[in-house]
């Protein structure tokens, strides 16, 4: 049961990650947008990232749902967040500007609290990552 637990839970929790953030950004596309606008390194390319960065997402969310694909999902994960957790440390400790966290669930939190989490689900995704290749040699 453990085993079991411990094989899925990370794919769940991630699946439901990126499916919500996915459509969130979506639902607000002209606030996730303005948001990409205002930060220091994404000006000039926020029309692009504005539609890449969900649509990878969603891309993940289906590679993490069919076990035959999941592992290219774990990493998939693993990469966007680390992506993710540099992006946030970067506007703090090198942005002359800090914008707004505007949308969705994670907007209760502050830029430190959002690091944390990213951390967080980084690991999860190195979790399912080592779990998954374990699983096949055994």
């Amino acid at each position: 049961m453990f085993k079991k637990l411990l094989l899925e839970l990370p794919a769940v929790l991630l699946t439901i990650l990126f499916t919500y953030a996915s459509i969130s950004k979506l639902l607000q596309y002209k606030t996730f947008r303005f948001q990409l606008d205002q930060s220091p390194f994404t000006t000039g390319y926020s029309g692009i990232i504005a539609w890449s960065i969900p649509a990878i997402e969603l891309i993940n969310t289906a590679l993490l749902m069919f076990p035959a694909t999941r592992l290219k999902g774990f990493y998939l994960s693993y990469g966007l967040m680390f992506l993710f957790t540099v992006y946030i440390y970067a506007i703090l400790h090198y942005s002359y500007f800090i914008p707004c966290s505007c949308g969705g669930i994670l907007s209760k939190m502050n830029w430190e609290q959002h690091l944390v989490f990213n951390i967080i689900f980084t690991l999860i995704a190195l979790t399912g990552i080592f779990t998954f290749r374990f699983k096949t040699k055994v």
